[in-house]
């Protein structure tokens, strides 16, 4: 997402009727139609899961569903999102200057294009191992992921073109769709009679595209030529954000695809079952970064012109905010979340584990916060060490602490959260501290970094 004020952005061709509203809102124009779209994937969201598993018949059938869906949210934001950065950067440079962004557009594409080939052809190669392990041997649902990961190129750069070029509402229609059109498919094949696994699992594939395909015929993706773009104007952080991006999107998804690798096939139904559990811990997340998408500018741009105490105080605020909101969802996760997951879904989990994965997600929201903040002060390696760190130390909880399948991965989500967040609190105090001095290429990068997808 991108902001009018670092650097002033152009808005939506034509007149805006809503524009002189957005002019006297507290926030900057564009950050409520993306917060909105936040919400509407996000609930979206919980009604794929609800409609796919009583379409398929329970969760046993539903659960190469659920490992298809953490799989493709912990590759796609993981490889693209970065890309998206670093494009809405380096046109709003161009916007600002009133040059065309079009040599740029082109070449992040290729850099796309490079990232999607290369990943797709280690997909390739292990696909016997990525099938045999994590699908059970199903064919269809590698055939998915491979799909769905290529899918979301065009949806991250469609995402970076808009908010390097201010078109908010562009923006939010790629978000917001995703999730409607993937609703829309799943109630449709359900309305029909399917009952097999594989046609769900290209509605999450394909779902990204149409909001591109109809934007673009639309003439919204469009960019105007421009002067040659050398290398280093769409690459002068990617490798940064590249390492970090990945190990955030894996952590955010790790829970899941953990349970479904070390499951026996007769757990299987007791992995969908934690799935809904991790939907659940994540609903204050997902408010969060719905409310997130208009603070983050304000507090960015603070940053930007170099306004620290200022910068201080906000970022306690929303520090503040995080902890509430934390605190309600763990708190909620205890006492009512075996109702509501049973409510919902027909799952049974405990109190306990409910709310061990929503103080998991609350503490990962702060260390979310946390490192944005660092990014906008230049620390981009810092934050790709912090989540590398955190990963790392999921891996080696989850591997010592239990041998119960759900326990090992509850303590390890928990104590990657806080390992992460320890690295980005004693990063940014101590960048505080020193005077760095942020610049508007790192201040975008913090305001688009959103790695929330599902």
């Amino acid at each position: 997402m991108s902001t009018s004020e670092l650097p002033d952005l152009p808005h939506e061709q034509g007149h805006d009727p809503g524009h002189d509203t957005a002019r006297r809102l507290p926030v900057p124009p564009g950050t409520l139609p993306v917060g909105a779209a936040l919400l509407v994937a996000g609930f979206a969201t919980y009604a794929f899961f609800r409609v796919g598993q009583s379409a398929l018949g329970g969760a046993a059938e539903f659960a190469p569903i659920s490992a298809l869906w953490f799989a493709t949210f912990s590759l796609a934001p993981g490889v693209f999102l970065p890309l998206e950065q670093e494009l809405g950067r380096a046109l709003s440079h161009r916007t600002a200057r009133g040059q065309g962004g079009q040599p740029v557009v082109r070449k992040v594409v290729f850099l796309g294009a490079l990232l999607a080939g290369i990943v797709l052809t280690i997909i390739l190669i292990a696909s016997p191992v990525i099938t045999r392990v994590y699908f059970d041997g199903d064919w269809v649902m590698l055939a998915a992921l491979a799909t769905a990961f290529v899918a979301y190129a065009p949806a991250h750069l469609a995402r970076g073109i808009c908010s390097g070029t201010g078109r908010f509402r562009s923006y939010a229609i790629i978000m917001g769709s995703d999730g409607i059109v993937r609703i829309v498919f799943c109630l449709a094949l359900a309305g029909i009679g399917i009952t097999a696994a594989g046609p769900y699992g290209f509605a999450v594939a394909l779902a990204p595209l149409l909001a591109v395909g109809v934007l673009s015929l639309r003439g919204a993706l469009a960019t105007e030529p421009g002067p040659p773009a050398e290398w280093r104007e769409v690459t002068p952080n990617l490798g940064w954000l590249l390492c970090g991006s990945m190990f955030q999107a894996a952590l955010l998804n790790a829970g899941v695809v953990a349970a479904t690798l070390l499951s026996t096939p007769d757990e299987r139904s007791l992995v969908t079952q934690f799935a809904f559990g991790v939907l659940l811990a994540r609903v204050p997340l997902f408010m969060f970064q719905a409310v997130q998408a208009a603070l983050l500018p304000r507090l960015s741009q603070l940053a930007a012109r170099n306004e620290l105490a200022e910068f201080r105080s906000g970022f306690k605020r929303l520090i503040v905010l995080v902890i509430v909101v934390g605190a309600t969802g763990t708190v909620g996760a205890f006492l009512i979340g075996p109702w509501v997951i049973d409510l919902v879904y027909g799952a049974d989990l405990t109190g306990r584990t409910l709310a061990m994965l929503a103080l998991a997600s609350a503490i990962y929201m702060l260390a979310l916060a946390t490192a944005q903040a660092v990014i906008a002060l230049r620390g981009h390696a810092y934050v790709a060490v912090g989540w590398a760190s955190g990963f790392a130390t999921f891996i080696v909880v989850t591997w010592l602490s239990s041998d119960l399948l759900f326990r090992r991965i509850e303590i390890g989500l928990l104590a990657s959260s806080i390992v992460a967040l320890v690295v980005f609190a004693t990063t940014l105090r101590s960048r505080l501290r020193t005077g760095v001095e942020p610049d508007a290429d790192s201040v975008m990068d913090a305001i688009t970094d959103m790695p929330l997808e599902s």
